[in-house]
């Protein structure tokens, strides 16, 4: 299956050799928006390449020109701009922003980056690129999962089919944004599953260090069983089972509840490599919680789920051995640790800098003119183009509200796809708040690009 690309080879690796790190306080501005940009169409174009077969030159040129690591940095950065900056910026009573598109921008790029790594860091060449940045990489995905869990216990979890941001200046844009950034958030995470899953895949091959940190800094074995436990990606709904596939919510019916998902199967394989793999069996420090946390697979260990993925036969011997058994105990090794320092850094960096930030950014980044919005709207409709959207997705548009396929679209907003008028009417309370959302941004954007300089 042929598609149009995003990129040519030549602009790809010109975009890919172009891409460098920036500090925390020019984070938003004019050369980091257009390196977003950059990153949404290598994004793009990755998932065009994987999704149809196609050689992958974006991953070949990320590792080539070493920007694995780039990507890693601004990931992280990221992330500490949305924990120490935004909440200053959204909690100043005085800021109106004309439009809140700059601030979603900054937003979505943690979203767009670890979707990027999610598609190349399947292989090998892309982990062993990384360095020992994988170990950065490691941390930050436990610390989305671990506020993901403490937000599935506290039944706080955010989540949309599709994430938009508000086009208008009211007060309530900023909170509308934050629960944006908290939906985000959910989608990230789940991509953090995939990569980890990825990165057991090749411990052999990668720093020392990375196999220790998994097992015993984090004991991401007992962060999984409690994610299969709670099971974050499926949910009920108006009395109709749902699962979270591709970034949206889609209700499954009756015949396939026990149809293991994506996500479980990044989970189970994760499981498989870290307690069953002979270096990490030598390092797993097994104590007595870790042991009770582990037994606890064997209630999820159904036959439906060995039909499913057979090689579990192996991790159910092994569980049923640690049930009556105790777990030999690791062999000390004379290690030296390696630290991840990219997080702490930019920490130590910034510290007690956050509200001047915050500050400088309302006042040169996210207070732009009428002409540089006017700017920013072309770039964008142009960047976010609705048929690259559609070319990203291999199978058939589905339908928003029974998930058949679909060929009308939503006429207001042009976003939600139906198979029928009576699917579109059934769906319209549920459509209804995000179809003003992206309509008037539509809108605010067709008038921003009309109106004369």
């Amino acid at each position: 299956m042929e598609s149009n690309p995003v990129l040519l080879y030549g602009e790809a690796e010109g975009t890919v050799r172009g891409l460098r790190s920036f500090t925390l306080r020019d984070t938003g501005s004019g050369g980091w928006m257009k390196q977003h940009e950059y990153v949404e169409k290598l994004n793009m174009q990755a998932i065009i390449n994987a999704s149809t077969g196609q050689e992958e030159m974006i991953k070949d040129l990320l590792v080539t020109h070493g920007k694995v690591s780039t990507l890693i940095r601004e990931l992280i950065a990221v992330e500490i701009w949305k924990q120490k900056v935004f909440p200053v910026i959204s909690g100043l009573q005085d800021f109106q922003p004309r439009s809140t598109f700059p601030l979603y921008m900054v937003i979505h790029h943690e979203a767009t980056i670890i979707n990027l790594l999610e598609t190349i860091f399947y292989h090998k060449d892309v982990c062993e690129s990384a360095e020992d940045l994988v170990l950065d990489l490691i941390d930050y995905c436990h610390r989305k999962l671990t506020v993901l869990l403490s937000r599935c216990s506290a039944g706080d979890i955010v989540s949309q089919d599709r994430l938009l941001p508000s086009s208008a200046s009211k007060t309530s844009s900023l909170e509308d944004l934050k629960l944006q950034a908290e939906a985000l958030d959910f989608d990230v995470a789940l991509k953090c599953l995939s990569i980890l899953r990825y990165i057991t895949d090749h411990t052999d091959s990668l720093p020392l260090s990375t196999t220790t940190r998994l097992l015993n800094t984090h004991n991401l074995p007992c962060v999984l069983v409690e994610l299969l436990h709670s099971c974050p990606w499926s949910r009920r709904s108006q009395g109709l089972m749902q699962k979270y596939e591709s970034g949206r919510w889609l209700s499954v019916p009756a015949e396939d509840h026990q149809k293991m998902t994506k996500l479980d199967g990044q989970v189970w394989i994760s499981l498989y490599n870290l307690l069953l793999r002979p270096e990490c069996q030598r390092k797993y420090n097994i104590d007595s919680f870790t042991r009770g946390q582990l037994l606890k697979l064997r209630s999820h260990l159904t036959e439906v789920v060995i039909d499913q993925l057979p090689n579990l036969t192996e991790l159910q011997r092994f569980l049923g051995h640690l049930s009556v058994s105790e777990a030999a105990s690791p062999k000390k090794e004379l290690i030296l640790e390696q630290v991840p320092e990219v997080y702490d850094s930019i920490i130590r960096e910034n510290s007690g800098k956050w509200k001047a930030i915050a500050k400088h950014q309302i006042k040169h980044t996210f207070s732009p003119s009428d002409s540089e919005l006017r700017h920013q709207a072309q770039r964008w409709a142009q960047t976010y183009n609705m048929d690259v959207m559609e070319s990203l997705v291999p199978d058939k548009p589905k339908c928003g509200s029974c998930g058949a396929e679909a060929v009308k679209r939503c006429a207001r907003c042009q976003s939600e796809r139906y198979c029928t008028r009576q699917c579109q009417v059934s769906h319209w309370q549920k459509h209804k708040k995000a179809c003003d959302l992206v309509s008037s941004a539509m809108k605010k954007m067709k008038d921003d690009m009309k109106t004369p300089m």
